[in-house]
């Protein structure tokens, strides 16, 4: 049986942190999104691509930023832990 008078653990959020990685994902969201939508009217006049297929590689390339938006967070979570057992 469990102990009922064992509290579980608090979680305190580590607000240094939650800023440092909000504010380095805010300017390397704003490289990254800029870099695809840049990237994908070059590209599209490159390839000789119309309006649309220009929309699509940005999108394409728009979804492509989102992914490595994630993987930076996470990454930097691990590193900039956002709790901490109270």
């Amino acid at each position: 049986m469990s102990n009922p008078s064992a509290t579980p653990a608090r979680r305190q959020i580590v607000w240094p942190s939650v800023i440092t990685v909000v504010s380095a994902a805010i300017l390397i969201g704003a490289e990254v999104f800029g870099a695809a939508f840049a990237g994908g009217w070059a590209l599209a006049i490159l390839f000789g691509l119309d309006t649309f297929g220009s929309h699509v590689l940005q999108a394409v390339l728009f979804a492509l930023g989102v992914v490595v938006m994630i993987g930076f967070v996470r990454g930097a979570q691990r590193v900039e832990p956002f709790t901490r057992r109270v």
